[in-house]
C-alpha cells in the first residue's frame, strides 16, 4: 500500500513539474513534441529510480561530509549510461534531445530526491519514489508536449491532425509557448488540489 502511495505522491501531490516546478530548464525546452517529452521522460526515470536504489543502498555508510559528491558520482555514472544506450539506440531522438540529456546529471529532480527522500528512506521506498516521481514527470512532459505540438504544428506523435488548410499558432513551439502551457498545467493542478481539500 506504501508503495502505491509514494507512486501516487510523485504524479500528482508532489509532480515535479506542476507542484514542485523543478527540472524546468529540460521542460520547457524539449516539450515542443511528445515524442521529445516521452524520450526526455523515460531517460529522467531511467536515472532517478536507480540513482535513488543506490543511494538508498549507500545512506548508512556515507559520512555525511561527502554525501553530496557521492550523489553527483551516482547521478553521473547512470546518466553517462543513459547518454550512451540513447545514442546508440536511438540517434534522432538523442540528437534531439542535444544537451538536455547530460544536464540530467544537474537536475534538481534527481538531485532532490536523492537528499530528501532516497539518503532518509529504505532501499524499496526509495526504488517507489523515483518510480512516481519518474511517471510523474514523464506525463507532464506528454501533456506539455502534446498540447504544443498539437497547437502550434497542427500534428500529435508527427501525424497531421487537421490537413494543409490548418495555420498553426507558432508562438506554442517557442519558448513562450512552453511558459503559457506550463502556466496552465500549474494552474489546473492547483485548481484541482483545491477541489480534493
Amino acid at each position: 500500500m506504501k508503495f502505491l502511495s509514494l507512486i501516487g505522491n510523485g504524479i500528482f501531490k508532489e509532480n515535479p513539474v506542476a507542484r514542485l516546478v523543478l527540472g524546468m530548464c529540460a521542460t520547457l525546452a524539449v516539450t515542443t513534441s511528445v515524442v521529445n517529452g516521452i524520450g526526455m521522460g523515460i531517460a529522467t526515470t531511467a536515472v532517478l529510480v536507480p540513482s535513488n536504489i543506490l543511494v538508498a543502498s549507500l545512506r548508512k555508510i556515507t559520512p555525511d561530509q561527502i554525501r553530496i559528491p557521492v550523489f553527483i558520482v551516482v547521478i553521473a555514472s547512470f546518466t553517462t549510461m543513459v547518454d550512451l544506450v540513447m545514442a546508440a539506440a536511438t540517434p534522432p531522438l538523442h540528437k534531439a534531445l542535444g544537451i538536455f540529456i547530460p544536464l540530467i546529471v544537474v537536475n534538481c529532480i534527481i538531485f532532490g530526491r536523492a537528499e530528501a527522500f532516497a539518503s532518509r528512506n529504505s532501499i524499496s521506498d526509495s526504488a517507489a519514489d523515483g518510480v512516481g516521481m519518474g511517471i510523474g514527470f514523464t506525463l507532464a512532459l506528454i501533456l506539455m508536449g502534446g498540447i504544443r505540438e498539437i497547437i502550434g504544428a497542427g500534428t500529435f506523435l508527427g501525424f497531421s491532425l487537421f490537413g494543409p488548410a490548418y495555420n498553426p499558432a507558432l508562438v506554442m513551439v517557442l519558448p513562450p509557448g512552453a511558459f503559457l502551457v506550463l502556466a496552465m498545467l500549474i494552474g489546473v493542478m492547483n485548481y484541482l488540489e483545491r477541489v480534493r481539500s
